[in-house]
């Protein structure tokens, strides 16, 4: 069996595929792998000796010491936040599960929440996989696992009967692998130019009210504009647009100046296509200021910056993330790219089928970073409030979307060789699922009890 890693290395086991081969070839390629990794050891999850907290104590040496109060707090709330949070406490599990050692271009926090919508470049808005902090190359089977067992922890919080959250699992990974075998019959390039157009979406929905849900939501994402960002943002002082403080989520820091952010959008510029670099230069900086964002990513070096068009009538926001190693790193060894920042961007650019136009990646003040836009046309599910009917579709297009994600960088038909039909390979990954799920209410639990007992310093959440 290819198991997820080796005692004598801590890297994960690869197989080599055949060369030039055919269809048919792959796919029996990939059905010859589970001669390595049964269906039956997908379900396996080995979680001895092991120790969450000083995971995330470990990440904290290298973050804010002023935020990382906040990101224990916000990982407090509950057990999908915590789950949230911990991608790098799920990333060592990971690497002792087993694997069919065919790795993929992986997003590594594959969670519900990590999928949305957003706009493209041709004003559409789509649906996709929006998050890469983690991205690498990587077994395919991890993003599955990490989406499956979010299912489960977002189940539960939906009051889903153990029964239901394990048909919803196997539905995810049915549509996986039903996803992947389709895209193993189409052309090379049909599958590269393929994407999930959210309005082709909402159309194709049977079910009356689960269609007004899914159109709420891309109208929803049509109206978070850069207009409207920049009034919850932003406000006129003395004549010129700033960004409004609101400490410790929104705030301007000393060494965060307009001298220093230019020198920073110098190699940032650098990283843009020509073209993307002259509409740049169409835009004047205004303002930028340190803004906190979501679960895992709290204490990292975050920041906003805002940029006014012509005569000042359209804004430009980018958000400007720090790029770490990917917690797959110790696992399955380190980017080909030197920049963390360009390790996330190309990592982002080969799973999506359309990624902002203005991704690119700099470094500043001995860190390193990518840059997008912030609030273009971006929305998601709401899956607090949803109906089973709703999550249980929400649940299949993550896994539908991820697939696609998935043979941007590998021939689809290995993977549907070693999937089949699914039902084997869901009923394995549902166990999975759920032992995970378990272990994470554990997990949350076991912080809890840490902050309660003042071994662990937690902010008032934010």
């Amino acid at each position: 069996m290819v198991v997820g890693s080796q005692p004598e290395t801590g890297r994960v086991a690869t197989v080599t595929r055949p060369k030039r081969a055919g269809r048919d070839e792959l796919r029996e390629f990939g059905r010859s792998l589970r001669e390595q990794a049964p269906f039956e050891s997908q379900g396996e999850c080995v979680l001895d000796a092991r120790d969450p907290l000083a995971v995330l104590r470990l990440q904290a040496v290298s973050r804010l010491p002023d935020l990382v109060p906040l990101r224990y707090s916000r990982m407090a709330a509950d057990p999908f936040a915590f789950f949230r949070g911990g991608a790098a406490i799920m990333a060592a599990d990971l690497a002792r599960t087993a694997a069919s050692g065919v790795h993929v271009q992986a997003c590594g926090d594959a969670h519900l929440l990590n999928f949305g919508l957003f706009g493209s470049a041709e004003r559409r808005v789509v649906f996709d996989v929006n998050d890469f902090d983690e991205t690498l190359p990587a077994p395919w089977e991890w993003d599955l696992k990490r989406l499956a067992a979010s299912v489960v922890l977002a189940a539960r919080s939906l009051a889903l009967d153990p029964q239901a959250q394990r048909a919803v699992v196997q539905q995810v990974v049915g549509e996986y692998a039903e996803h992947v075998s389709d895209l193993a019959e189409m052309s090379t390039l049909d599958v590269w130019y393929s994407d999930v157009d959210a309005g082709e979406v909402t159309r194709d929905i049977k079910n009356k009210a689960l269609r007004k849900v899914a159109v709420r939501a891309v109208d929803k994402a049509r109206g978070r504009t850069h207009l409207r960002a920049l009034e919850k943002l932003t406000k006129v002082r003395d004549g010129r647009r700033v960004i409004v403080d609101d400490p410790p989520l929104v705030e301007h820091l000393p060494d965060v100046s307009i001298a220093s952010v230019l020198a920073f959008l110098e190699g940032y510029a650098d990283s843009l296509p020509d073209d993307r670099r002259h509409l740049l230069t169409q835009f004047e900086l205004v303002d930028a200021a340190r803004k906190v964002v979501g679960v895992g990513s709290v204490g990292t070096r975050c920041f906003v910056m805002v940029g006014q068009g012509r005569a000042g009538l359209d804004p430009l926001i980018l958000q400007v993330k720090e790029a770490e190693d990917s917690v797959l790193a110790p696992f399955v060894g380190s980017s080909e790219y030197g920049h963390k920042g360009r390790r996330v961007v190309e990592g982002q650019r080969l799973m999506q089928a359309t990624s902002d136009v203005f991704l690119g990646w700099s470094s500043g003040a001995g860190h390193e970073f990518y840059v997008r836009q912030l609030h273009d046309m971006k929305g998601g599910f709401e899956i607090e409030g949803s109906t089973p009917k709703d999550f249980e579709h929400y649940a299949r297009l993550c896994a539908a979307t991820l697939a696609r994600a998935h043979a941007r960088s590998l021939d689809p038909a290995v993977i549907a060789g070693y999937c089949g039909k699914g039902r084997k390979l869901g009923a394995a990954i549902a166990r999975f699922a759920k032992r995970y799920a378990d272990v994470t209410e554990h997990d949350h639990a076991a912080l809890g009890a840490a902050i309660a007992d003042g071994e662990i310093d937690a902010a008032p959440p934010s």
